[in-house]
């Protein structure tokens, strides 16, 4: 099975970011997960959400507010209180320091090991947090929890159950990626992920579980299996392989070639064959005509019509990619 060859480590992506840009401000996100809007106000629109953990640029300051450059890639503003500045020397040590990745849905980090201390701040899935590993290679455990350190260097304590070593993040980038990308086990762990998000509420330029627009919903479902995936749905449909869907087709007939774990694109077709359609929603098929997505909620539809669950909206579908 063909894999995508470059596999970076958390520690790799820091320090090749650092070498590019040694003189540049950088941080790492603090809070659970950071909000980053347009403008330096909390009126303007949401573009997209960090999580904790995420090396970021500093580009510019407005008050409180910090114009940052994320990996996304996404430049937008957020607020100060949100990240930790680091020098070049603080951030390579950062970066080579073991992580661990919360995998709760959300949950807190507490001052003592025991639910009835303080809290010291929320946690939602795919936070990364420092922490020392047993000399065989295993998560440090004392009664069921573990002690973490924030960014900041401020230690706390988290069930260990909610935590698994990061390993690191391979990356899926734009005109990568082909229909052996990922293992079978890899596929039904990105499907498994954003069922757990079930229900949860739509949230224009979320990427989390406190909210997800569409192509969110599909990055983080792929964050949590190691997998980075672009931000948006116009550039994840440039991931991948292309799967033949024929327009002219019933529906049945026209998801014939689909495999469970397809991504789906929604929008208005292609100008001509050189062209790629214009995307504006993006889904997860799961098979015999069901997929994932999120619309209002996180919630299962249906492509063919005599469903009860059929999605208003599947005759916009246009493209779908195989990873």
């Amino acid at each position: 099975m063909k894999r995508i060859a470059a596999i970076l480590t958390f520690a790799a992506m820091v320090l090749a970011w650092q070498a590019e840009a040694q003189e540049k401000r950088m941080a790492v996100v603090e809070l659970s997960a950071i909000y980053m809007r347009q403008q330096p106000d909390y009126e303007a629109a949401l573009e997209t959400q960090e999580l904790m953990g995420t090396v970021v640029e500093i580009c510019s300051e407005d008050r409180y507010w910090r114009e940052i450059i994320s990996p996304q890639p996404y430049r937008a503003w957020t607020t100060e209180k949100g990240l930790v500045e680091m020098s070049r020397e603080e951030l390579e040590a950062y970066s080579k320091a073991d992580k661990l990745m919360f995998t709760g849905i959300s949950g807190q980090l507490y001052e003592e090991a025991s639910e009835t201390s303080p809290v010291i701040c929320d946690l939602v899935c795919g936070d990364l947090l420092r922490s020392s590993l047993t000399g065989k290679g295993k998560i440090r455990s004392r009664k069921g929890w573990t002690q973490v350190t924030l960014p900041s260097g401020r230690k706390g304590y988290v069930r260990s159950g909610q935590l698994a070593i990061h390993k690191g993040f391979r990356t899926i980038a734009m005109g990568e990626g082909d229909s052996g990308s990922l293992s079978p086990e890899e596929t039904e762990g990105v499907i498994r992920w954003a069922e757990k998000l079930m229900g949860s509420a739509y949230l224009w330029g979320g990427m989390s579980s406190k909210g997800s627009d569409c192509s969110g919903l599909v990055r983080l479902a792929y964050l949590m299996n190691g997998i980075l995936l672009p931000r948006n749905a116009s550039q994840q449909l440039r991931c991948g392989e292309a799967v033949e869907l024929d327009p002219k087709a019933a529906m049945q007939d026209r998801i014939i070639n689909l495999q469970r774990g397809d991504l789906l694109f929604f929008g208005t077709p292609a100008s001509s064959p050189e062209k790629l359609p214009r995307v504006t929603h993006i889904g997860i098929y799961l098979g015999e005509g069901m997929f994932i997505h999120s619309s209002q909620v996180v919630r299962r539809n249906s492509l063919l019509p005599d469903n009860k669950a059929y999605y208003e909206n599947s005759h916009r579908l246009v493209a779908a990619r195989r990873l």
